[in-house]
């Protein structure tokens, strides 16, 4: 998916005339820079193991719904700091330990700006692990994500083939451009897209 319409090149400082595989070719390097399939609304599906607040932090934002998730119950080994004798005794009585189930979404504390979703159950007991299935993306492209775009174009056409800015052949020295056609403008404009972490 191109982050730039036909429209919209001049308005973002490129020619008319630009070639659409410009365009195309600098949005797959913003996502592969942001860690993502892309920023606009995807699919994910993430495992993950649950820490002792019983709380994850999806990689990817912001996060539109949470679609189904799935959480396997804390073994005895792999207890948890405030797993009471108790909590032990119905997990094991009722065969839960070690098992994966599903989890009603609608229980979930989803914050959807930071990605945090805080797991809970009515008897107290702890899950270890969890698989969440959600969508998150950007509904409409920002200007940030456009001018970024913009100026990776702009960035590949003034790089010539070889990347030699100048060559002074009687010290024998070569300057190169930028080694990464997203440079540190580029990055900073990137920066809130870019994921927390690789998902699973």
């Amino acid at each position: 998916m191109a982050y730039l319409l036909p429209a919209e090149y001049a308005e973002f400082g490129l020619s008319e005339e630009t070639a659409d595989a410009w365009v195309v070719a600098a949005s797959a390097m913003i996502d592969a820079h942001c860690k993502r399939a892309s920023l606009l609304v995807t699919n994910y599906t993430e495992r993950m193991r649950v820490g002792e607040r019983q709380r994850v932090v999806l990689s990817y934002g912001p996060v539109s719904a949470v679609t189904a998730a799935r959480a396997k119950y804390a073994t005895l080994t792999e207890r948890l700091e405030g797993f009471v004798p108790f909590q032990e005794f119905v997990a094991g009585a009722f065969g839960l330990t070690g098992q994966w189930i599903d989890v009603d979404v609608t229980t979930l504390d989803v914050d959807a700006a930071t990605g945090e979703v805080a797991f809970g159950h009515a008897l107290g007991l702890r899950y270890s692990d969890v698989e969440i299935t959600y969508t998150a993306g950007l509904a409409v492209v920002p200007d940030a994500v456009k001018v970024a775009c913009a100026q990776v174009v702009k960035n590949a056409q003034a790089t010539p083939g070889l990347n030699v800015k100048s060559t002074k052949m009687d010290t024998l020295q070569t300057e190169y451009f930028s080694d990464s056609l997203i440079d540190s403008q580029v990055q900073a404009l990137l920066r809130p897209y870019v994921a927390e972490r690789l998902g699973g």
